[in-house]
């Protein structure tokens, strides 16, 4: 069995402050550590659980954030940004049976934690279909493309709860809440040992129940938090303002939906 594992920074336990997630930062290496601790214990959740392969993608900014010696030996390491419209699942193809979300945080516009974001923190918020969106929500839609569930994620309270209502089929494991511009946090021992456990029943689970259904027509909303920003991308083709700071696009196809995403927002 082959898993694929994004993993990012902002709902690892014990983070609330950018400075955290931002290499180079006083306070960078200790958020650093305690995310390669998610992810290993993950990934050897995931072996434990029937995988024969795990492919890490560190999916947080430089990509340089996963100390490598500390994965277990059957997984390999995704770094750099290839420019694929799958962003965070960019290696992602048909021959995976299964994906995990590590460490990931509340959507724009949510009020679930003090580091939450859309993609971009260029975004006061997405919307896809009048439904406000979180990173998990659009990968988990390019997840579907090729019919790879989604089948546990960790990170924020907010974020959790999210994906219950999306699917509640989905494992999760909430290693921290916001509160305002703060975090309240799992010692970091406990979030580790959740998450190999959560990883591992997920596993067990029936994962085809965790898929995520697509619509069959897509409306995304974005709106900026300058209107320079939104100005700009409105020259994607099918793409318009709607708004001083909003443009919104239309597709039949969530493919068309990423490409816009790949083009519009990091021009």
């Amino acid at each position: 069995m082959k898993v694929y594992l994004s993993a990012d920074i902002e709902g690892t336990a014990g983070v609330a402050l950018w400075d955290q997630a931002e290499k180079g930062k006083p306070d960078y290496q200790e958020a650093r550590e305690q995310m390669t601790a998610e992810v290993a214990a993950a990934c050897e959740g995931l072996l434990e659980g029937g995988a024969t392969e795990v492919w890490v993608q560190d999916a947080h900014a430089t990509t340089i954030n996963v100390i490598a010696s500390r994965l277990p030996e059957r997984t390999r390491l995704v770094r750099g940004w290839s420019g694929h419209p799958f962003f965070m699942l960019q290696a992602l193809d048909e021959t995976f049976d299964a994906i995990a979300l590590i460490g990931y945080h509340s959507r724009a516009g949510g009020g679930g934690s003090p580091l939450e974001h859309t993609m971009s923190t260029n975004l006061a918020e997405v919307v896809i279909n009048d439904r406000p969106a979180s990173e998990f929500l659009v990968h988990a839609y390019a997840a579907e493309l090729l019919r790879v569930p989604v089948v546990f994620l960790s990170g924020d309270e907010a974020l959790c709860r999210e994906v219950e209502s999306v699917n509640p089929a989905i494992g999760t494991v909430a290693v921290l809440e916001g509160v305002g511009d703060s975090t309240v946090s799992l010692h970091p021992a406990v979030a580790v040992r959740a998450i190999r456990d959560g990883v591992k029943k997920a596993l067990a689970g029936d994962r085809a129940r965790c898929r995520v259904a697509l619509p069959g027509r897509f409306v995304v909303d974005l709106r900026f938090r300058k209107q320079q920003l939104a100005y700009k991308s409105s020259f994607y083709p099918g793409a318009a303002l709607t708004g001083p700071t909003t443009v919104r696009f239309a597709a039949e196809g969530y493919y068309d939906v990423l490409r816009m995403f790949l083009f519009a927002l990091y021009l």
